[in-house]
């Protein structure tokens, strides 16, 4: 900020005789979209794409942090705003306060989070509607997608309101109810969590009366110690029993944990990976998965300005945006 334009926020401040919740710096850069909210007890930050305009309609993306992060800093590593630039999306960042969790993880090893209208999925949700209640979202486009604990957050979204979101993204995440408690949670990130056949049905259970097929996304790194690969398959295997179910409340094997195509990439001076894709009969694509080669804990193909990211993997946020495009465009 300038001395002349402090000078004017300083005189400004002295007129209203005390400081508002006003970000001044946000005021005074025309070109600033991001600002925060409160709701439920937690702030959340949302992201306006820079040609944003008030008569169109426009997708949402939901992006949770990860243990340690805040809104600003998940932001910043993942690249999202940039993207929700040139796609023409709203980006909505809740934020963790560290009075409900002192790492500022989102508690998905916790029971009183993992049901649909309890806990911070509900407070999450509510969010979201409050963005509708101010801005024109499109239904039928709003996802969430998170690194670590807001992936595994993700995951408990999608089975406990599929009739708000319409696709995942979880970067080194957690099968539904992998844990039920803080020793549980370690257990599984460091060893993997329960049978994913039977986390997958009981997804489709908390699903009830709304459920549906959820497509999804994965990335996970090989060399990731805090949460190992395991726990991607078991996201996905997890997923594809819940999608079967959903379809119409039978394992008939409408999809099946058996990958139709396998692909193995590189990014130009960067890691190698490769990516899974799981079809259905009408070639929908329900979920896709990236396992990419060397990559500790972190999102892929982010930037080093955020923390937990690694610049040299695939574009997480960009592959996932396109995957979620194609899910909205998809005859099934």
């Amino acid at each position: 900020m300038s001395e002349a334009l402090a000078v004017i926020v300083a005189m400004l401040l002295l007129i209203c005789g005390k400081e508002d919740e006003t970000d001044w710096d946000l005021v005074l850069n025309e070109e600033s979209t991001f600002q925060s909210f409160a709701f439920g007890g937690k702030t959340f930050k949302l992201y306006l794409p820079k040609r944003f305009d008030e008569n169109k309609s426009y997708p949402l993306m939901v992006m949770l942090h990860g243990c340690t992060q805040d809104a600003t800093d998940f932001a910043m590593g993942t690249n999202m705003n940039q993207l929700a630039d040139d796609c023409e999306f709203l980006v909505l960042y809740p934020q963790q306060t560290q009075k409900s969790n002192v790492k500022k993880c989102w508690n998905w090893f916790s029971p009183s989070h993992q049901k649909r209208g309890k806990g911070e999925p509900r407070i999450i949700v509510g969010m979201v509607n409050k963005v509708k209640s101010m801005y024109n979202i499109r239904d039928d486009q709003v996802y969430v997608a998170g690194l670590s604990a807001g992936g595994a957050m993700s995951v408990i979204l999608g089975a406990t309101y599929p009739d708000v979101f319409s696709g995942i993204g979880v970067a080194a995440g957690l099968e539904y109810k992998a844990a039920s408690n803080v020793l549980g949670a370690y257990a599984s990130m460091a060893s993997g969590g329960p049978n994913p056949i039977k986390q997958g049905k009981l997804a489709y259970k908390q699903m009830g009366k709304h459920a549906r097929a959820v497509p999804i996304i994965v990335f996970q790194g090989t060399a990731d110690r805090t949460v190992i690969q395991k726990n991607a398959h078991q996201v996905v295997s997890q997923w594809i029993v819940t999608n079967d179910l959903a379809d119409n409340g039978e394992m008939d094997d409408w999809i099946r944990d058996v990958t139709i195509d396998v692909c193995t990439e590189a990014v130009p001076f960067g890691r190698s990976y490769t990516s899974y894709t799981y079809k259905i009969e009408d070639n929908w694509v329900v979920a896709q998965k990236h396992i990419i080669d060397g990559m500790g804990h972190a999102w892929s193909g982010g930037n080093e300005a955020g923390t937990y990211t690694d610049p040299q993997g695939p574009d997480a946020s960009k592959i996932m945006w396109e995957f979620f495009m194609s899910q909205s465009t998809a005859v099934h």
